[in-house]
């Protein structure tokens, strides 16, 4: 190994630590703020799913969480008992139902969710916005990069 490639090295161990700790910090920050509101994440997770994109089926939760939809039933169950969500019957199929939040769960994310994001935005105001595009545009860069080499060695 030449000194450039041990330099690069070095440099990639230094950089995957930051990463770690920096996501480690935004992540505490963020569940701290959850966990204020009395929610768990996952529960923060399947309320604000429905907030954005209204309805969705249990599967739907299931597979967007990678979560297994019988856990997802028991926290949508919980959620039903304190009136923040509701299963609505689906038309063409009924031994389905969609997962949607009552006007009081509405009510209650309508109160939650913009501070969160303002939370969010608070973390990231660290960094300028054209240091924020760099970062996207660096990070989905390496994503890509990584999932095309490990498609192409399967």
């Amino acid at each position: 190994m030449t000194e450039r490639d041990a330099e690069g090295l070095e440099l990639d161990l230094k950089l995957i630590r930051v990463l770690r700790n920096m996501v480690k910090e935004l992540y505490a920050s963020l569940e701290r703020d959850i966990e204020s509101h009395g929610l768990s994440i996952e529960t923060f997770q399947i309320l604000e799913l429905l907030y954005n994109r209204g309805p969705q089926s249990i599967q739907k939760i299931s597979d967007t969480f990678s979560i297994p939809s019988g856990s997802i039933t028991y926290v949508v169950d919980k959620l039903e008992k304190k009136g923040l969500v509701e299963r609505i019957p689906i038309p063409d199929d009924r031994r389905k139902t969609n997962v949607a939040l009552t006007v009081e769960g509405r009510s209650s994310f309508d109160d939650i969710f913009p501070k969160h994001a303002q939370l969010i935005s608070e973390n990231m105001s660290f960094a300028t916005d054209e240091e924020k595009y760099e970062l996207i545009q660096v990070l989905k860069k390496i994503g890509y990069g990584i999932k095309h080499r490990e498609s192409n060695s399967k």
